[in-house]
């Protein structure tokens, strides 16, 4: 059984397999996470809609869309253990080609080997950035929510 550094180091190691274009991580990305499961992001800069059990984590990795920019990887990472086994803080900082960063902080809770809860402090512009997707992002924060 891994433990919650582990778990956390696969974790990242899969997520850039994904956004280098394997699609099949989106299964082991899912796997990672516990049948009940609550992530959350709480500084999306749309706001933060937890993803509540394995099948909502499999359909967030499932709609990640095209492979992320050339050369994405993740780098600069430190783990923080904490007088709890279960809780680890992962620092850490995604990069790519063309000389982006997005800086990211993750809280998991791992029981038994799977995430249980997970706080993913995200720089959701620098990704937003480094996708392309910017623009997009900023003319879904100022347009009218239904």
């Amino acid at each position: 059984m891994r433990t919650a550094e582990e778990t956390f180091r696969a974790l990242l190691d899969s997520v850039c397999r994904l956004q280098n274009g394997d699609g099949s991580q989106v299964d082991v990305l899912a796997g990672f996470y516990a049948e009940e499961t609550d992530v959350r992001h709480p500084m999306a800069p749309l706001g933060d809609t937890p993803l509540l059990g394995r099948e909502a984590l499999r359909r967030h990795f499932g709609a990640a869309g095209p492979p992320a920019p050339a050369g994405f990887r993740v780098e600069d990472v430190h783990v923080h253990r904490t007088d709890d086994p279960e809780v680890v803080v992962g620092e850490f900082t995604y990069r790519g080609d063309g000389d982006w960063a997005a800086s990211s902080v993750i809280v998991l809770r791992v029981r038994d080997g799977v995430i249980v809860e997970s706080r993913d402090y995200l720089d959701h512009l620098g990704l937003a950035r480094a996708r392309g997707r910017l623009g997009a992002l900023c003319e879904a924060l100022v347009s009218p929510r239904a």
